[in-house]
């Protein structure tokens, strides 16, 4: 986290030693997470775990490995749902679907999938429009236990009406339950939205490139980064990225102010969709 020394108080402080600390010890690496998001998570985890202090929740990060995997929960953002702003999959499908129909395989990077329903979206909407069987996703984020749940691909049935909704504002054209099985107040995706989708462990801060793709997205990940983070996660989707290749950002990401943001020209300027110019 990094932080002006003249506007350092007490808490900064402390704040700044633990994710060292962290970094340190485990290599996950949050000093260049936006600092007001950071120690509102700290403070709520503390809340959570009862404990009195982050000198306090040194001592445990120390000891206990399986507070280490809680806090990492807390501080990383999980928050998810099937066509999750509806609008960015209608502008998907119209707008970037004719591009993918022209290449023989579609490579498409879903980072910071979190627990893997908006990752099961797009699974569905590029079956829906024929070419999922020419698409390989590779889904990655940080934890490894929201991993499984997306791995798992079994979601609370409570969910499946908001997801109904939310599936036909996106244009889904089928009926949704076709997707799912119900089963003792669960909602089990269909095996076959798997068959083209690698869940794996990659942190985009600390992890370089492994692939090149033609889209990549990243929706709700940035905005809990500092400019310094930013910077860095776009040149690694930059340098990740085919000639002409696809990004996608979340409703209050954006590319200006960037280092790359001449680099792309916009696509779906309101849905935060933009294409590599060269």
């Amino acid at each position: 986290m990094v932080l002006e020394k003249s506007v350092l108080g007490p808490e900064d402080i402390e704040v700044r030693l633990l994710v060292d600390r962290v970094y340190q010890l485990y290599g996950y690496d949050f000093r260049n997470y936006a600092a007001a998001s950071l120690k509102r998570r700290i403070r709520n985890f503390l809340r959570m775990e009862g404990l009195a202090s982050i000198a306090e929740l040194q001592r445990c990060v120390l000891q206990d490995r399986a507070c280490v995997e809680r806090l990492l929960l807390g501080l990383t953002v999980n928050t998810t749902a099937m066509f999750r702003d509806p609008s960015f999959y209608v502008a998907f499908r119209e707008q970037v679907v004719p591009i993918l129909r022209t290449y023989p395989f579609i490579r498409i990077w879903h980072a910071g999938c979190s627990t893997g329903q908006e990752v099961y979206s797009m699974a569905i909407l590029l079956q829906e429009t024929g070419i999922y069987h020419r698409c390989r996703i590779y889904a990655t984020d940080t934890n490894e236990q929201v991993l499984q749940t997306a791995r798992n691909g079994i979601y609370p049935q409570s969910q499946m009406q908001e997801y109904t909704q939310l599936y036909l504002k996106a244009g889904g054209s089928r009926s949704f339950s076709e997707y799912y099985t119900a089963s003792h107040g669960s909602a089990i995706l269909r095996p076959a939205l798997r068959q083209h989708v690698v869940f794996g462990l990659h942190n985009l801060v600390t992890d370089g490139s492994f692939n090149e793709f033609n889209v990549i997205l990243c929706r709700n990940v940035l905005i809990y980064f500092n400019q310094t983070l930013q910077n860095q996660v776009h040149k690694l989707f930059y340098s990740s990225l085919c000639k002409f290749g696809i990004l996608g950002l979340g409703k209050q990401e954006t590319l200006r102010f960037t280092a790359y943001e001449h680099q792309y020209e916009p696509l779906v300027r309101i849905e935060k969709l933009y294409r590599r110019r060269d």
